[in-house]
């Protein structure tokens, strides 16, 4: 038959149209009938079907969800990245948005659902939105952040979420647009309280610090009542705790507070049958957010604290820059002061000692002195003690000895027709315990050339009192060899005259109290007075020459001292009436000179 003509649709169109229908309402009942929320939007932004799980998800019935907005109903608007991201994928110019998003539920709870957006297919236009509920996994990990974010002894917040806290306050954004834009920290120590956990078990100390934990929160609630906030309590660890103040008004906030927290603390705690009083110290520290660091802020908190400790315990102590200045000062000193000896940063200035009867100048006093690059020229008191503590005092001792016999000498062969001076040295008594002192005058006596009874070591009255063993038998030997030794500041420790007939002393140094209460005679600007003071040093001065002792009196400063001094028998003084510390050059010039010129500098 020639020809074609339009006929009736083959059979397989007719399978294959079947289908598809079949297939299609089998892809709508499993998207109504599927356990997670779904909705097909139109690139408009309505949605054309929901599922009945979304319409449970959302509190409604499912039927009115097509042609709503499919963005108001997940709160997608509310996220300016989110937002731009859900149109991209609706015009097609993004893959997929995944976000996150607490829902209000029509009964009343919040729903926390995670939504994705994805397109239908290439051919399909529009995109599939899922819904899916994780409130369940959001509780389960409030919960596990609560429980790594607090205390378990306390319940309070933990060091974790104190720093925390402490650092999202400290962020320019939290302060800048509101509140005072300062901030105060009360860290508190519990005075004592390892004695508790030692003598009545840890199972004990621990309700102790749940009932300290208590305390210091309510004290935080008073605090914070008819205030913008409530200060932070936390439980940093041990027995240490924090009240951390945002938006502080100052300094006399951050005082009452810690005076509040002690005064609850004073109360007996009654705990399992045991009655216990507690005290506590605290380190105060309050200042601008700008510019501080979390950091710097717990590192003040923390100087202060020990403040508070070392000035008695059961006390706050306010954070004092000049203190901390000072601080920070001598641990600057501290951790340079054994490389500046090797770098030669220190040198000798020498003071005469000046006979009160012919006023001639018999001998000099070495003073160490650092220049110090940073800090300038500074005097003993800035470091001796630094170096006793470190042990550096042995390396630095050592010098000073050597140097000031070494000059001794020199004065002595330049000036080979005066009669020679001695040379007195500061000595540490950590130079006696820890190093071989003995072995060490002696080498350096025959290096040097210089007489030993032109040496005279100096040790403080403390020191010599009471000596025993071997700074003893040191002492002893150093006397046996011809070397002089002296008692400075004599009169502010023991003073006990007796036990001096059993030591290897030769001079006394009168401490410089006793010569400043003496009554200066013809001086209208002179301090009152203290006759006292003169009938002891006429006392010691006697009985010290009974024992074959001289006697030095320090800080001799006016000639009506000296002159009442040399009456009652001082023989020698020492002071800026006749000196101040000079340069060797310049005692030089004064060996010259037959008596010495009094009030020459």
């Amino acid at each position: 038959m020639s020809g074609t003509s339009e006929g009736p649709t083959p059979a397989a169109d007719l399978d294959r149209s079947a289908v598809t229908d079949s297939h299609q309402t089998t892809y709508h009942r499993v998207f109504a009938t599927a356990p997670l929320a779904m909705a097909v939007v139109a690139p408009d932004g309505l949605v054309v079907s929901a599922n009945t799980a979304l319409g449970e998800v959302l509190g409604t019935d499912p039927d009115t969800l097509p042609g709503r907005v499919a963005a108001d109903l997940v709160d997608l608007a509310s996220d300016a990245r989110s937002w731009h991201a859900y149109r991209e994928v609706l015009r097609g110019r993004q893959a997929r948005l995944r976000c996150t998003r607490r829902l209000k539920h029509p009964e009343g709870h919040s729903v926390w659902v995670q939504i994705t957006v994805a397109p239908l297919t290439s051919e399909e236009p529009g995109v599939l939105m899922s819904v899916a509920d994780i409130s369940a996994r959001r509780e389960l990990q409030a919960r596990l952040r609560h429980l790594q974010m607090h205390d378990p002894v306390t319940r309070l917040p933990n060091r974790t979420l104190f720093f925390e806290r402490l650092t999202a306050a400290l962020e320019a954004e939290s302060y800048e647009q509101s509140g005072t834009g300062r901030i105060g920290l009360c860290y508190l120590d519990l005075d004592g309280f390892k004695a508790v956990n030692d003598t009545l078990g840890h199972r004990f100390g621990d309700r102790l610090l749940a009932a300290v934990a208590e305390r210091l929160t309510l004290v935080a609630d008073e605090t914070g009542y008819a205030r913008a906030a409530t200060p932070l309590v936390a439980r940093l660890g041990g027995d240490e705790f924090a009240l951390l103040v945002e938006d502080s008004t100052g300094t006399e906030q951050l005082a009452d507070l810690a005076e509040s927290a002690l005064k609850a603390l004073e109360e007996p705690f009654d705990l399992a049958g045991q009655r216990l009083s507690l005290t506590a110290s605290i380190g105060v520290v309050e200042r601008h957010a700008a510019g501080t660091t979390a950091t710097g802020l717990m590192q003040a908190a923390d100087t202060t604290l020990y403040w508070a400790k070392a000035d008695g315990k059961a006390r706050w102590t306010l954070f004092d820059p000049e203190r901390n200045a000072h601080r920070m000062t001598r641990q600057a000193l501290s951790s340079t002061l054994r490389p500046a000896i090797d770098r030669g940063e220190f040198a000798l200035e020498y003071q005469p000692l000046v006979g009160m009867e012919d006023g001639r100048l018999s001998g000099v006093e070495a003073l160490i002195r650092w220049n110090h690059p940073q800090f300038g020229t500074l005097t003993p008191n800035r470091f001796i003690g630094l170096a006793e503590e470190d042990g550096s005092i042995v390396q630095l001792g050592r010098w000073a000895l050597a140097t000031a016999c070494r000059q001794a000498r020199r004065w002595q062969l330049d000036h080979p027709g005066e009669p020679p001076i001695f040379v007195s040295v500061n000595v540490a008594v950590r130079q006696v315990w820890d190093s071989d002192l003995v072995a060490d005058v002696a080498e350096i006596l025959a290096e040097t050339g210089l007489a030993p009874h032109l040496l005279q070591l100096e040790l403080t009255e403390s020191a010599v009192m009471g000596s025993a063993g071997r700074p003893l038998q040191a002492l002893q030997a150093l006397s046996d060899m011809g070397v002089r030794i002296a008692i400075d500041d004599f009169g502010t420790g023991y003073s006990n005259l007796a036990y001096l007939s059993r030591l290897p002393v030769s001079v006394l140094k009168l401490d410089g109290s006793f010569v400043r209460g003496f009554q200066y005679e013809g001086d209208k600007k002179a301090i009152a007075p203290n006759p006292a003071d003169e009938v002891i040093v006429e006392a010691m001065i006697q009985l010290a020459h009974r024992l074959g002792l001289t006697v030095t009196a320090e800080c001799v400063e006016t000639s009506a001292q000296a002159v009442r001094l040399r009456r009652i028998g001082c023989d020698t003084g020492q002071g800026w009436l006749y000196s101040r510390p000079v340069s060797p050059d310049r005692i030089s010039e004064l060996l010259g000179e037959q008596t010495y010129a009094v009030g020459n500098p």
